[in-house]
């Protein structure tokens, strides 16, 4: 009667509390599906990983637990849609999500059955980037990365962004690493990172898992043969003491080959070829490799003194190799061949010091740089000039694929630089946007060991003239320049050597670029600078991010893009963040939420915390 009184249902064979003692909740459960038992704890549930980088192509498994609750089941939603839809992407009830087709950031959200007040969130970045095929991006050489969604300048902090894996190889990478989404590869569909070192190797890794899985390696030497020391070509410390493969391989996406150029000995024989291998499995393809050797206007090739240190550039299906030299040693040329992309056939031959010599194309590892009308641009190094067959030291237009020179700038001082040392073709050429109601409407910028930077106009680049009257515009950054610049949003990064990384702005209306820095960072980059890559969500949450050369391990830095002063992030700050030891002109590559570093022994990969 005392328990039907207090309003507490009766039921045989029920457990009985005694209302006498102090509980502030009666407990009671009638067997044969009676009344619930409520818990006293309170619900609470967490999400397992909290934010996630993904492809388009990706899914992500999410897991919820739930705690203080008998009922632990959730139900599923993205964007605040039960199960998602095709626009934000779609959630399985085992939390299971699958993107949409176009990029953005979304949030999959876990909600209590038994609480539906109570949830647990967690973010999710698409991009719908496809790859980064080349060097510094794309065939301008800008540097960006406008297809990034999850780093940005609020994630990108020690609390949220740090070293996540590393990926071991034979040797040092001076390479640009490469990336590819969505690659059939593994038994399904796989973000790709590719690596090559300076022992002849290129590796295929899974580009997100960690510990890092590699589905293919593929050394590059023939049978009885090794990679070449740097005595073998005259005892240059400028690569030093192996060289293999140097030069930023390009990939085709349309046929899944990725192009490379190895160098090789057997005994005191070296050679040099160009590869054409399958992203797929490694394997050589369209009857490569194909031996580089050839006689043009009575010069043979040398393999041996000529460095294959610039990065390929791939147009309209021709693949396009320069070369410089080994610090100067023996006698070399500025080449550039063309050859067929899916023969391997040869096509086109350029030297920019024909009888004369030198005029090497190496541009600290930049690759050759393509405007909207396939035209082609390098820049020399030390060699003769008289504008018609000679062009040492100059800023050159080429036709494609036939490699004729078009237009070319010259400094008024290229016999001081000649007989000096100082490489107008120590850094690389960048093409910048097409401005339409600019004084200029396509411009193109490069500078070298001077430390001078030269605005040009692609449609007449300004030959040879006194004062450099023929050069849109011209000015020091302070300090010799060993890299390519990136170019965002109407602002120009450079990282001269022992100097801050600069941005300047460029003024669509004058079509000029300001001469004092509009900021720097708050350090400052030893030799050789730093060449810096961009990432952004396109006109916003720019971030700059350079690699730092020391004795020790490369240090990664990112900036704020807008202002430079602002460091959001350098691995040097935590043990745990700290990469490879550094190897010289190495670019960061950054994708989907990570930044790829090459270093000695090993691709240092960094990106999002998952928790």
């Amino acid at each position: 009667m005392f328990m039907a009184s207090l309003g507490v249902k009766q039921c045989p064979n029920a457990l009985f509390i005694s209302a006498f003692l102090a509980f502030p909740l009666l407990l009671i459960g009638c067997g044969g599906g009676g009344t619930t038992a409520q818990s006293t704890s309170k619900t609470a549930i967490t999400i397992s990983p909290t934010r996630a980088a993904l492809t388009t192509g990706q899914a992500q498994t999410f897991s919820a637990s739930v705690t203080g609750n008998s009922v632990t089941t959730v139900t599923w939603e993205v964007d605040s849609i039960p199960g998602g839809n095709s626009s934000v992407g779609t959630v399985s009830t085992t939390g299971v999500y699958s993107p949409p087709s176009s990029a953005g950031t979304h949030t999959v959200v876990a909600r209590s059955v038994a609480d539906g007040t109570v949830s647990a969130s967690a973010n999710v970045y698409i991009t719908d980037l496809a790859g980064v095929f080349t060097y510094h991006n794309d065939l301008s050489r800008d540097g960006v990365n406008s297809q990034e969604y999850a780093l940005n300048t609020s994630t990108v902090k020690a609390a949220t962004f740090g070293k996540r894996f590393a990926c071991a190889i034979d040797a040092s990478a001076y390479a640009q690493p490469l990336w590819v989404a969505n690659v059939s590869i593994g038994g399904g569909t796989h973000n790709v990172l590719l690596a090559a070192t300076v022992h002849d190797t290129i590796y295929a890794f899974d580009a997100d898992i960690s510990p890092c899985k590699t589905y293919w390696s593929q050394s590059l030497l023939a049978s009885g043969e090794t990679w070449v020391n740097n005595m073998d070509v005259g005892g240059s410390p400028d690569l030093a003491p192996d060289i293999g493969i140097v030069g930023t391989p390009v990939i085709d996406p349309t046929t899944n080959t990725i192009y490379v150029v190895s160098k090789s000995k057997n005994g005191v024989t070296i050679h040099q070829r160009l590869h054409a291998l399958s992203l797929i499995d490694g394997s050589e393809k369209f009857s490569g490799p194909q031996e580089i050797a050839f006689l043009f206007n009575g010069i043979t090739f040398s393999p041996v003194s000529q460095n294959q240190r610039a990065g390929l550039a791939l147009l309209n299906g021709v693949v396009y190799i320069a070369w410089g030299s080994h610090g100067d040693v023996g006698t070399y040329y500025g080449w550039i061949l063309g050859y067929k992309a899916s023969t391997l056939a040869q096509v086109s031959v350029f030297t920019d010091t024909p009888g004369a010599g030198m005029g090497g194309i190496w541009m600290a590892g930049g690759a050759p740089a393509v405007d909207s009308t396939n035209n082609m641009y390098v820049i020399t190094g030390n060699g003769n000039f008289d504008g018609v067959t000679l062009f040492g030291d100059s800023f050159l237009k080429l036709s494609t694929p036939n490699l004729g020179v078009l237009s070319f700038f010259a400094p008024s001082d290229q016999a001081t630089l000649n007989s000096g040392d100082i490489d107008f073709g120590s850094g690389g050429a960048t093409i910048l946007v097409d401005q339409p109601s600019g004084p200029v409407q396509h411009l193109a910028i490069g500078g070298g060991k001077v430390g001078t930077l030269f605005l040009l106009n692609r449609d007449s680049l300004g030959g040879n003239t006194v004062n450099d009257a023929g050069a849109v515009q011209s000015f020091s950054v302070g300090n010799r320049i060993f890299g390519t610049p990136a170019f965002w949003q109407n602002n120009l990064y450079i990282a001269p050597i022992t100097d801050h990384l600069k941005s300047y702005t460029f003024n669509p209306t004058t079509g000029q670029l300001t001469t004092a820095p509009a900021s720097q960072s708050p350090g400052t980059f030893g030799f050789p600078g730093s060449t810096p890559s961009i990432s952004a969500q396109g006109t916003s949450n720019g971030i700059v991010w350079a690699t730092e050369k020391g004795t020790g391990p490369a240090v990664l830095h990112a900036y704020d893009a807008t202002n430079v002063g602002t460091e959001l992030w350098n691995s040097a700050n935590s043990s745990a963040d700290q990469a490879g030891q550094a190897v010289k002109f190495t670019v960061p590559t950054v994708a989907n939420g990570k930044v790829y570093v090459g270093t000695v022994g090993e691709i240092s990969v960094y990106g999002l915390s998952p928790n």
